[in-house]
């Protein structure tokens, strides 16, 4: 038994896994009588359950054999399967670095485990220290690691999301959902070199396909197969893979686009700091900006109250709103009612 077999759940291990109509034939032509599908319609018939071409069209853009990637309904779905093949209810734990991305936590709620908090340091990297002595607990079977993160923008230092991969015995997801607005090399490139690593990155942010919920999935072959046993059987429509596959064939738009993305964010991030109620703008990796106004919830309040629409984050962070960078004629607009706020 391999290590990441013995890292599975047992029941996981030995469920036999939902076969699907799809799964038993893959032919397009025929006389398909055998789904229990309507004749009629144009959208009558099951999709495919492997997201073959879809799978094959990724594998060709982010040079990853098609062996090694999964897809699934949004990076979201990833993570609460992670969840049900690794961790057992009520016993097993994770590890998360605050503050990140909510939906660790929720599904680790959803699925009872527990979840150890390991701030992020003074700069919003990993502290080493604090989570070294986490990496030899047997109870502990994942850490979720976001880089560039969400909230914060920034990326984590790549030598230490190596130590956790090569000195942690459980499982490292690596969420890359904003690695496309960084020029900071992504580690799906290491994938073949540990087989404890699960790289997540998504349609959703430079593809500009959010509305399609597709999230990818890159590791080896022994972690994949088991996402691909207790997924549901037809996780991604026939619609959204035949969006995804267009957007893949022309991918010149969208290297523009993100290139304009980036422009903007420095663009927005140095405009920013002349205005007089922001107090401080964090360096960004990722399509939005981390940034410390006076009064957080009344300057959220009064924007909201002018239509335009930021992410209060206060809470996790005092005094700090999170802005996406837009169409330069929108951060124009938000750039004019900031302005206008007296505190």
């Amino acid at each position: 038994m391999n290590r990441t077999d013995q890292l599975v759940r047992p029941n996981v291990r030995a469920l036999v896994p939902y076969s699907s109509a799809r799964d038993e034939y893959e032919g397009r032509e025929g006389i398909f009588l055998d789904a229990n599908e309507s004749p009629f319609g144009p959208l009558n018939r099951y999709p495919d359950p492997r997201q073959r071409a879809l799978r094959a069209a990724v594998a060709n853009l982010k040079g990853i054999p098609e062996e090694n990637i999964f897809l699934g309904n949004g990076s979201d779905e990833v993570i609460d399967l992670c969840y049900r093949i690794f961790c057992n209810p009520g016993a097993d734990k994770v590890v998360i670095f605050p503050p990140t991305y909510g939906m660790y936590r929720v599904s680790a709620a959803v699925n009872d485990v527990e979840v150890i908090n390991v701030l992020l340091d003074e700069n919003f990297d990993i502290d080493i220290p604090a989570v070294t002595p986490l990496l030899e607990d047997d109870r502990i079977k994942m850490i979720f690691i976001c880089s560039p993160n969400n909230p914060t923008g920034n990326s984590m230092d790549p030598g230490r999301i190596e130590f956790i991969i090569r000195n942690f015995r459980g499982i490292v997801v690596l969420d890359e959902a904003y690695a496309d607005f960084s020029d900071k090399p992504s580690f799906i490139e290491k994938i073949g070199l540990h087989d404890n690593l699960i790289v997540m990155q998504t349609f959703s942010k430079a593809m500009g396909m959010a509305a399609a919920r597709i999230g990818m999935a890159f590791a080896s072959p022994d972690i994949l197969k088991y996402l691909f046993r207790i997924k549901a059987p037809y996780n991604i429509s026939t619609l959204n893979q035949e969006a995804a596959l267009q957007r893949i064939g022309d991918i010149r738009p969208v290297k523009v686009q993100t290139g304009t993305l980036i422009d903007e964010r420095r663009r927005l991030a140095g405009k920013l700091e002349t205005v007089p109620v922001v107090e401080k703008v964090w360096p960004s990796d990722a399509n939005f900006l981390l940034v410390k106004v006076r009064d957080a919830d009344t300057v959220y309040d009064k924007l909201t109250g002018r239509n335009i629409i930021v992410r209060n984050r206060s809470r996790e962070i005092a005094g700090c709103l999170r802005i996406t960078a837009g169409t330069r004629s929108e951060n124009d607009r938000l750039l004019d009612e900031l302005g206008k706020i007296n505190i």
